[in-house]
């Protein structure tokens, strides 16, 4: 584990983190953006390219925080894990952005019509790798009310 993580949570951060959820990446631009992650080798990683103003600003200013958490109103259960750490943009891999791409929208890749239009072809498209210097799991669940009669 990182020297800066607090993983004091009751669930297990690997396991929570290798659930298809979104990602809310806030960079110095300011600026926030959802973002669909991978978590592999405890660091995080996403795609990125010419469509996106991301690539600008974090060659500019590469701090980022990352926010991944979950809020069932049913049954109370809210888990938190909030990280920073420096971006990095690195080469497009292909077997990552399948990797990536499966966590998603599953094992079919040709029915995968949202990359259609040639996202993994395309030239500006790279990875942003952040590997966490400060990482906190929290579970912030609680008891819900009961249902009004």
């Amino acid at each position: 584990m990182g020297t800066g993580w607090r993983v004091d949570a009751g669930f297990d951060l690997d396991e929570f983190l290798q659930r298809p959820l979104i990602a809310r990446v806030a960079t110095a631009g300011p600026t926030v953006r959802p973002v669909w992650y991978l978590w592999e080798d405890r660091v995080f990683w996403w795609l990125t390219g010419g469509w996106s103003r991301l690539p600008v600003i974090v060659e500019r200013d590469p701090r980022v925080a990352v926010v991944v958490d979950t809020c069932n109103l049913q049954t109370g259960q809210v888990l938190q894990v909030t990280a920073r750490g420096s971006a990095e943009l690195l080469a497009f891999d292909a077997s990552r952005a399948r990797r990536w791409g499966r966590r998603y929208l599953g094992a079919h890749e040709g029915r995968w019509d949202r990359f259609e239009h040639g996202v993994f072809d395309d030239p500006s498209t790279r990875f942003v790798r952040v590997v966490p210097v400060a990482l906190r799991a929290r579970d912030l669940s609680y008891e819900p009310a009961a249902p009004e009669a």
